[in-house]
């Protein structure tokens, strides 16, 4: 799991075991957990998750 510095320092590292995909329906990413079932979803459009590996 990521690590967080002092506060004020956002997240140091990446976030493991968990991968977004864009969703072509409606323009949005969506976060994937380890298990595979779906966890959020951007309300932007576009906009991608910090940290969280792309596949």
């Amino acid at each position: 799991m990521a690590t967080n510095e002092k506060p004020g320092r956002g997240r140091k590292g990446v976030v493991k075991n968990r991968t977004q995909v864009f969703s072509g329906r409606n323009k949005r990413w969506t976060k994937k957990g380890a298990d595979g079932k779906f966890m959020d979803q951007m309300t932007h459009k576009g906009a991608k998750f910090k940290g969280v590996r792309i596949k």
